[in-house]
């Protein structure tokens, strides 16, 4: 028998996916860029997209180019790119001594942001201890929260929770913020009271552009409050080959949700029924630490923000099966409730998270405005415990379920239209205290 051509057969396949029945709520060319959109996000010529490299570019402008097409105006004033910096410290010596004993260089932690720090026993350094006998690890995150540039000299009784500390520790480090000024803290490993001191760290600093890509379609009757729809388009770049493979492409992490928000966009841009303000937007360096999506939050006045909905990892089938999605922090807000009595004519359904242990809600790129208050959740259907091409070069499009992703845009345009319309309001999460 022959086979059928793969393009035809994802089509066919696409057309079938409906969570309503007998009617279609995304059309059949934005089913078709679907296909599109995550086969050339997430293809060999995207190489990972790796966020501090070159190869995140292509995707950006990709979006950027998408956006544009779909009629979406600029977030930022003059382009889709919202650029910010990022910096990144690292290691390059550690020369330490005490009553001229030389300090070895893994019985030295040094925390803060500083380039190059000198202090010797003349400077205005605050100096404590931590003695035998003491709670180490306590101590040393107290001691770490310091307000004032601090010398911690630790017993060398601890010398194997030191050691560990340090390895973790003294490692390349990015910083958010360059501007914000912060204490140093050095830790030394020493019996010595310090009656002479010499130290000097150096590390090494690289600047690095990132830029987050996001688009608006402005609210009619409420342009000030704030609709966000989003997923992360960077992964994780070029590993040790496997076989040939040394690329990865990051289908499902997360090609697959910035597909969802292209086409949500293009959805509400012709339905043209949105009375709040919304916002779609593709972030960077999530897979570094979420870098890009912590500035958009703190760029933007959460007070207006309505909801958010974060896709990530949408591409297969949940454990509950198909026609499934689950939502990270559910019970945080009533917003799963509000979205799934608009699907109550549909056979969708939107699950609690069922891997609380892992606080998901917090470890996504909607934790910042969460922290905020925001009802921002993430929507996802990633098998958390047995996926076994998480983050490897087999997480390409050929182990996805196109159906899954189809009817993950449908759930969540119908889930959204109250809110989109500015009839249904989500309550607030709980703000995280400083």
């Amino acid at each position: 028998m022959n086979s059928v051509p793969k393009i035809f057969l994802t089509f066919a396949l696409i057309a079938l996916s409906s969570i309503t029945v007998g009617q279609q709520v995304i059309s059949e060319q934005q089913r078709q860029d679907v296909d599109r959109i995550l086969n050339t996000l997430a293809s060999d010529d995207m190489r990972g997209r790796s966020a501090l490299t070159k190869d995140i570019e292509p995707a950006a402008d990709f979006i950027a180019v998408e956006m544009k097409k779909i009629g979406l105006k600029p977030y930022a004033e003059e382009s889709f790119r919202q650029t910010f910096q990022l910096d990144k410290l690292s290691p390059k010596s550690n020369v330490a001594t005490i009553n001229k004993k030389a300090v070895p260089a893994e019985h030295v932690i040094s925390l803060g942001n500083h380039v190059e720090l000198k202090w010797d026993e003349k400077s205005p350094v605050k100096v404590v201890y931590i003695a035998s006998g003491a709670d180490f690890s306590q101590a040393f995150r107290e001691h770490s929260l310091s307000k004032e540039n601090t010398l911690v000299l630790v017993d060398p009784s601890f010398e194997a929770s030191f050691v560990r500390f340090s390895q973790m520790l003294n490692k390349p480090k990015f910083i958010e913020d360059p501007g914000a000024q912060k204490p140093s803290i050095v830790y030394l490993l020493t019996k010595e009271k310090p009656k002479t001191l010499h130290i000097h760290i150096e590390r090494d600093l690289e600047h690095f552009p990132l830029f987050n890509v996001a688009g608006v379609i402005p609210g009619k009757s409420k342009p000030d409050e704030y609709v966000i729809f989003s997923g992360h388009y960077d992964h994780i770049g070029i590993l040790p080959a496997v076989g040939q493979d040394s690329i990865a492409n990051g289908a499902d992490d997360d090609a697959s949700g910035v597909t969802a928000m292209l086409t949500l966009a293009d959805y509400y841009k012709k339905k043209n029924s949105n009375e709040r303000t919304l916002i779609f937007v593709a972030f960077t360096a999530e897979e570094l630490g979420m870098y890009g999506s912590k500035y958009f939050s703190n760029h933007i006045n959460a007070d207006q923000v309505v909801a958010m909905i974060n896709m990530e990892m949408i591409g297969k089938d949940s454990k509950f099966g198909p026609n499934s999605v689950y939502i990270t922090g559910y019970d945080h807000s009533d917003l799963g409730k509000l979205m799934q009595e608009n699907l109550k004519n549909t056979t969708f359904k939107f699950y609690p998270d069922p891997y609380t242990k892992q606080n998901l809600f917090y470890r996504s790129d909607n934790a910042v405005l969460a922290a905020k208050g925001v009802p921002a959740h993430s929507f996802s259907t990633s098998q958390m415990d047995k996926d076994e091409y998480y983050h490897t070069v087999k997480d390409e499009v050929s182990t996805l379920n196109v159906q899954n992703i189809i009817s993950s845009i449908e759930a969540i345009a119908i889930g959204t239209s109250g809110i989109v319309e500015g009839k249904q309001t989500p309550s607030r999460v709980e703000k995280l205290k400083d």
